[in-house]
């Protein structure tokens, strides 16, 4: 949404808190847009989210499409000095979690497979699992 990113993400880094904290600062990605978008600006990054559904609505389905996609930013993550985060957003159930954290995913958010369900925090349990079942990660650098 902003014409110059590299722009907008030094803005935010050079803002503080009120308690003189320095302020994190993200990028977002639709599932249509290539990861060559966010490459240059990974530095200046905390977090990278790419996008797993078309924003607007909750209760989407994953595109599964976007994985090649979060194995490309992954790969280009570990291979810079830089190590923002890697989130992804969109239709994250027990079913796809594994699959994303596999791919790369570092962070994980879920709406409707949480808020849809009676048990929260079962619902989080089954997704957890799901998360650390689908990749060789323990959990131990961050991830979900």
């Amino acid at each position: 949404t902003c014409p110059h990113l590299h722009r907008t993400l030094e803005a935010i880094r050079k803002m503080t808190t009120s308690r003189g904290e320095p302020v994190r600062a993200g990028v977002a990605i639709n599932p249509a847009t290539p990861p060559e978008a966010v490459f240059e600006v990974l530095a200046l990054a905390d977090l990278v989210l790419l996008m797993t559904v078309n924003p607007g609505f909750g209760g989407q389905r994953f595109i599964r499409g976007v994985l090649p996609k979060i194995r490309r930013v992954s790969e280009r993550l570990d291979s810079a000095a830089v190590r923002p985060i890697l989130e992804v957003d969109g239709g994250v159930d027990p079913d796809t979690a594994g699959p994303a954290v596999e791919a790369g995913a570092r962070m994980l958010v879920a709406g409707t497979a949480v808020f849809g369900q009676e048990d929260y925090r079962g619902a989080i349990a089954r997704i957890r699992a799901a998360s650390l079942n689908g990749s060789d990660k323990d959990g131990a650098d961050g991830g979900p």
